[in-house]
């Protein structure tokens, strides 16, 4: 009886810790970073974005499954990735949309990075850079993307959500 009694203690012991991270809220970020290159006269910049939560809207958005970062992951991976982030990322310098090139992609665990750069870019002659970011957040209403700029040695960070996706910087 005792045994018995002890067994199903033991077991509910084992059992709640799962539970527990079962309940656990996920967060939803991205981190880009931008920086300014003089010797290239570029913008460079990174998009670090999970894995998952990227295929999920690829999966939403354009019913596209790319197995990323997997041996079955599809040879129009980058097509897919690149059209979504045309669509949620931009970047305006002085008012004027910039187009900028996406380099490809790396994975570093559980996250991609993209790799961007707007090429041919004196930005001594210029007052303002608005950077958009909604990546995710046509999935998840919680999602935050972090930006941090760099140039001349100083950082400006801010972030942005699905009720506030732009950010501004003044040079």
């Amino acid at each position: 009886m005792k045994t018995k009694i002890l067994k199903k203690g033991l077991f509910l012991l084992i059992l709640l810790p799962l539970f527990a991270f079962v309940t656990a809220h996920k967060f939803y970020v991205s981190v880009t970073n931008i920086g300014y290159s003089e010797k290239d006269e570029a913008l460079q910049i990174t998009c670090r974005i999970f894995i998952d939560d990227l295929e999920s809207v690829l999966e939403e958005r354009y019913d596209f499954k790319g197995h990323l970062a997997t041996d079955k992951e599809s040879e129009t991976a980058n097509t897919f990735i690149e059209r979504y982030l045309k669509t949620k990322f931009a970047v305006q310098i002085d008012d004027e949309d910039m187009i900028y090139e996406f380099l490809g992609k790396r994975y570093d665990n559980d996250v991609v990075i993209c790799y961007i750069e707007i090429p041919k870019i004196d930005l001594k002659n210029k007052s303002s850079i608005r950077i958009r970011n909604e990546v995710l957040t046509d999935l998840f209403d919680e999602q935050q993307n972090i930006v941090h700029f760099r140039m001349n040695g100083k950082k400006k960070s801010f972030v942005l959500t699905k009720s506030d996706t732009n950010g501004m910087l003044n040079l």
